[in-house]
């Protein structure tokens, strides 16, 4: 299977509001990873809109031709921005307005009673449903229970191990959650906070079947330019997975 890259472009919305302006403008971004090789592009659309906003979710959907992944808390305010739109993929993520990057998993187990007309409503309108949990068993079998499409697994722990550090633990976790989602019909994405020095070990996971990953590429694309930076992603990910 082909390990595909979905490239998460808030972050150079997060420029564009730092002056209240039009640019760099997070379109352009996302059409130029798309020519790089990006297989997807992913958004986050967060209810004090720091990033990204409801023009950028509708121009995204109309010029792309990859699939949009819209992530976003499962709130009727954010329902009421997305569903108008009906990207490919909505990401249910939880959402704090005091972090300021997503801090772990949802818990699908605790929230099942509220995720469970949500995720109804968005597949009624053909909207693919991703839930973005924790590598725990039990977290990924309520996935299944609650109808989802895909998992898409918080590699946080992982990403966050100092780079010396035994990473098998957290490794462990990613293999035999994938396993199981897999098992049970789910897609199986992965990511958060993945980079090219850490990439390789998850990208190795069979079932996994796409990365989504953001900071650390538009940060390297200051650096090197998106195009650039996309290929580079896209060459580790293909050297871990002959």
């Amino acid at each position: 299977m082909n390990l595909r890259l979905g490239v998460n472009v808030d972050h150079v919305a997060t420029l564009r509001q730092a002056r209240g302006g039009h640019e760099p403008e997070p379109v352009a971004a996302a059409l130029l990873a798309q020519s790089a090789g990006a297989h997807g592009i992913t958004v986050h659309i967060r209810g004090d809109r720091r990033h990204i906003q409801e023009r950028d979710l509708r121009v995204l959907k109309e010029v792309l031709a990859v699939p949009l992944n819209v992530e976003c808390a499962a709130t009727p305010e954010a329902l009421e921005a997305v569903i108008p739109v009906k990207p490919f993929w909505v990401t249910l993520v939880p959402e704090s307005r005091e972090e300021l990057t997503t801090q772990g998993g949802l818990d699908v187990i605790f929230l099942q009673g509220m995720l469970k007309p949500v995720i109804r409503e968005l597949r009624g309108v053909g909207v693919h449903v991703s839930l973005f949990v924790d590598p725990v068993l039990d977290q990924v079998k309520m996935a299944a229970k609650l109808e989802a499409d895909a998992v898409e697994l918080n590699t946080g722990l992982y990403s966050d191990l100092p780079m010396d550090s035994d990473a098998t633990t957290e490794l462990g976790r990613l293999r035999d959650a994938s396993r199981l989602a897999s098992r049970l019909g789910m897609r199986v994405l992965a990511g958060h906070g993945l980079n090219l020095q850490n990439v390789g070990p998850v990208a190795a996971i069979p079932e996994i079947e796409e990365l989504n990953i953001g900071h650390s590429l538009i940060g390297r694309a200051v650096l090197v330019g998106l195009e650039r930076a996309v290929e580079e992603m896209l060459t580790a990910m293909g050297e871990a997975r002959p």
